[in-house]
C-alpha cells in the first residue's frame, strides 16, 4: 500500500462519525442510516466549495439518466470526487429527491474536504481523494428493527437461504443489483431481500462486500427487517415487500451459472490434473535425457560466457564500402537529417532494401564486450512502434548504425513543418496512442529497462500508414562521453521544453521523465504547435504547457485543439480526455505521473476520475540549464542516462 493511500486512510480513520440504530420513521428523505464529517479543511475554501458545488451537480444530472453518478472536479489542486447512487427499486423522481435531502443535511458539514451520508433509499459521498474502489474501507454499519418475529428460527433458515444467493448473484447482474423473495417453509410468511454494490467496485470487491454486509446482517434475523451497508455496498431484508413484483431479478439463472462453473471446473481440473501427471512424467524424462546432453557438450566446450545476452541474436554486421555505395558516398541528395546523435541518410543496399543510416561517434572508452552487448540489447528490440535497429559497422572513430527506413520521415514535419498533408484526428489519435504503447514496452515490457530521455516530435517516425515508431532509444550507451556536439545538443534538448524539471535541473532520471516528454508531445499533437510557440496576442502564457493548463482550469480544453482540424472528426469527450492525460503526464510531482502502461490503459478504456491531473507553478526559469563547462554535462550524462535490469 502506497504512502499517499496509507495517509489518506488514516485520515478516514480520524473523522466524526455518526450511526442511526433504532427503527426509522417513513419518510425516505430522513431515514437516515449514517452519515460522517472529515475533520480536515481544504486548502482553498473558495476553489474548494466551488469544485464541490460543480461535483454535486454533475452527480445530480448522472442520477437523472440511470440512478447512479460518479464524477470529480478540480480546479487549482483542490480535487472534489463524489458518487451519488440510489437502490435499484427506488424511482428516479424519488432518487434525486433522497439526493436532495442528502446535500442539504450535508451542509452541517461546513469546510470539511470530506462528507458521507446513508439512507435508506441513496447514498451520497464526496472527498478531496479518490475514494472510488474502495469497500470495507470502514467498519460497516447495521440498522435492525425492533418488533420481533413471530416465527423466528424458520424465518432465519430462508432469509439465510437468500442472502447467500444474492451476494452470489448481486455481482453478476448488470448493474451489481439483485431482488428476490424466499417463502418461510411454515405458514404463508415471506423474506423479501436485495443486495446492491456500487458500479466504480470490481466484481470480486463486490462479492467480498457482500459477503461481510450479509455475516453482519444475520444479527437482525430474529427482527422483522434490517439493513447493513458500507461505503461500497447495501443489503436490506423486511418481513413486508418494499420493492415491487416486477422489481424482482431472476437470480436462478445467476445461480445456476455459478453452479455450473464450479461443476464445470471440477470436471476439468479432474481431467487436467490426470493429463498434467502423465505430461510431468514425459517432462521429467526428456528433462534427464538432455540434461546428460548437455552435460557432455558442456565439458567439450570452453565458452564461459554468461548473461541474458548470450540468448539475444546479435544484430547484422555491415561493411563500410556498402554503406558508403548505399548512401552515394553519403551525399547530401541522400541526408535525412541530424540530431544529438548524428547525421542521417537514406540508403539502398544492394538487395533493394532501403534503410536508414545513422552516422555517429564510436565509444572508444567502452569495451569491445560491452559495446557488442548494448549493440544486441537494442537489435533485439522488436515493436511495432519501435525503429528497428538492423546493424551497425564501426569506420574508425566513427559508427554506423543501421535502421528500417520510414517513409513519411519525422512527425514534427506534419504537425509544424513544410508538409502540406494535414493529419486528420484519427491518424493523430494513433500515432498518441502508438508512442504511448512503444514507451510502455520500453519501460516495462522488455528483458532490459531503457528509458529513452529524449522523446520528442522530431523522434517519433511515421511509416508509409503514418503509423508511429519512435528512434533513437537507448543509443546513448553506444555513444563517447567527450565529444562537443553531443554536450552542445544535450543542452539545447533540456532547454527545449520537452525534459522533465527533476531531469533538467539535478539529472534525476526515470522512466517518468519520458512520461512527463510524452505529455508536451501529446499537446503538441493535438495543438499543432511547437512547445515555445506564441499561443496568440492576447495570452501571457510562455508556452504551450502553461496554456493548456490555464484552459483546463478555465474549462476551454477545445481551445487547444489544432484549427486544421474538422472538429466533425472527434468527439469533444474524447478531446478533453486525452488533453487531461497529457496533463497528468507533465504534473511536476514525479509519483503522480502515471506510467506509461497506465496511460496506455487510460486511453484505451479507463475513466480519469481516479486520477485527475494537478497543476504545480513552474517558471520558465526552472526549465533552463546553465552548464558551466562541457565536462559537467558529459559527466551527468555518465552518471544519469543508463539501461538498467529489471
Amino acid at each position: 500500500m502506497s504512502r499517499r493511500l496509507a495517509t489518506l486512510l488514516l485520515l478516514v480513520v480520524l473523522i466524526t462519525t455518526v450511526e442511526q440504530v433504532s427503527s426509522q420513521p417513513t419518510d425516505r428523505n430522513s431515514t437516515l442510516m449514517r452519515y460522517y464529517c472529515s475533520m480536515y479543511k481544504g486548502l482553498s475554501e473558495k476553489y474548494f466549495f466551488s469544485n464541490l458545488n460543480t461535483t454535486l451537480s454533475r452527480l445530480r444530472r448522472q442520477l437523472t439518466a440511470s440512478g447512479y453518478a460518479a464524477e470529480r472536479t478540480l480546479l487549482n489542486g483542490e480535487s472534489v470526487w463524489g458518487v451519488a447512487w440510489c437502490r435499484g427499486y427506488v424511482s428516479i423522481p424519488d432518487c434525486l429527491s433522497c439526493f436532495d435531502y442528502a446535500v442539504d443535511q450535508l451542509k452541517i458539514c461546513g469546510t470539511g474536504n470530506g462528507a458521507h451520508a446513508i439512507y435508506s433509499d441513496c447514498d451520497l459521498r464526496y472527498e478531496n481523494f479518490n475514494f472510488f474502489s474502495e469497500a470495507n474501507d470502514r467498519a460497516g454499519t447495521i440498522v435492525c428493527d425492533n418488533t420481533t418475529l413471530p416465527q423466528p428460527t424458520e424465518f432465519r433458515e430462508a432469509a439465510e437461504k437468500l442472502f447467500l444467493d444474492l451476494q452470489i448473484a448481486a455481482p453478476r447482474a448488470p448493474k451489481y443489483y439483485a431482488a428476490s423473495t424466499r417463502k418461510v417453509a411454515s405458514g404463508n410468511a415471506t423474506v423479501y431481500a436485495f443486495a446492491q454494490c456500487t458500479l466504480n467496485i470490481s466484481q470480486s470487491v463486490c462479492l467480498q462486500c457482500l459477503q461481510s454486509r450479509s455475516r453482519s446482517l444475520l444479527d437482525c434475523l430474529n427482527t422483522t427487517s434490517g439493513r447493513a451497508m458500507d461505503p461500497g455496498c447495501f443489503m436490506r431484508y423486511d418481513r413486508t415487500p418494499f420493492f415491487g413484483q416486477n422489481q424482482t431479478t431472476d437470480i436462478s439463472s445467476l445461480i445456476w451459472e455459478e453452479d455450473h462453473s464450479s461443476k464445470k471446473k471440477a470436471i476439468i481440473g479432474g481431467v487436467v490434473g490426470g493429463v498434467s501427471f502423465l505430461l510431468l512424467l514425459l517432462a521429467i524424462l526428456l528433462w534427464f535425457h538432455r540434461s546428460k546432453k548437455a552435460a557432455r557438450r558442456g565439458r567439450q566446450s570452453n565458452d564461459k560466457s554468461t548473461g541474458s545476452t548470450e540468448l539475444l541474436q546479435g544484430p547484422a554486421i555491415y561493411s563500410y564500402n556498402d554503406l558508403k555505395e548505399a548512401t552515394n558516398n553519403f551525399g547530401d541528395e541522400n541526408k535525412l537529417g541530424g540530431g544529438m546523435f548524428g547525421e542521417v541518410y537514406k540508403g539502398t543496399l544492394k538487395n533493394g532494401d532501403v534503410v536508414a543510416i545513422k552516422k555517429t561517434f564510436v565509444a572508444s572508452n567502452r569495451r569491445k564486450t560491452h559495446f557488442d552487448d548494448e549493440v544486441k540489447i537494442l537489435s533485439n528490440v522488436h515493436h511495432r512502434h519501435l525503429v528497428r535497429l538492423l546493424g551497425y559497422c564501426t569506420k574508425g572513430t566513427h559508427l554506423f548504425l543501421v535502421h528500417e527506413y520510414m517513409p513519411n520521415h519525422s512527425l514534427d514535419q506534419f504537425l509544424y513543418g513544410d508538409k502540406t498533408v494535414t493529419l486528420s484526428w484519427k491518424q493523430r489519435f494513433g500515432i498518441i496512442f502508438g508512442t504511448a504503447r512503444g514507451l510502455a514496452y520500453l519501460h516495462e515490457q522488455y528483458h532490459v529497462t531503457i528509458i529513452h530521455r529524449d522523446i520528442k516530435t522530431s523522434n517519433i517516425l511515421l511509416d508509409s500508414e503514418f503509423q508511429p515508431k519512435i528512434a533513437d532509444f537507448g543509443l546513448i550507451r553506444l555513444l563517447p562521453e567527450d565529444k562537443t556536439h553531443i554536450s552542445t545538443e544535450m543542452t539545447r534538448s533540456l532547454n527545449s521544453g520537452y525534459v522533465a524539471p527533476e531531469y533538467a535541473n539535478h539529472g534525476h532520471l526515470s522512466e517518468k521523465v519520458d512520461t512527463y516528454s510524452y505529455g508536451i508531445v501529446v499537446l503538441e499533437i493535438i495543438s499543432g504547435k511547437r512547445y515555445k510557440d506564441v499561443m496568440d496576442n492576447k495570452s501571457n502564457t510562455p508556452n504551450l504547457l502553461e496554456h493548456a493548463w490555464d484552459l483546463y482550469e478555465s474549462g476551454t480544453h477545445l481551445s487547444l485543439v489544432d484549427a486544421k482540424l474538422d472538429p466533425f472528426e472527434y468527439e469533444t469527450e474524447d478531446i478533453i480526455k486525452i488533453i487531461e492525460i497529457a496533463l497528468m503526464c507533465t504534473q511536476s510531482t514525479v509519483s503522480a505521473r502515471p506510467t506509461m502502461s497506465e496511460v496506455v490503459t487510460l486511453l484505451s478504456e479507463k475513466p480519469l476520475e481516479e486520477r485527475p491531473p494537478v497543476r504545480s507553478i513552474i517558471t520558465e526559469d526552472d526549465m533552463k540549464i546553465q552548464v558551466s563547462t562541457e565536462s559537467s554535462i558529459s559527466s551527468a550524462t555518465a552518471s544519469t542516462i543508463q539501461l538498467s535490469g529489471r
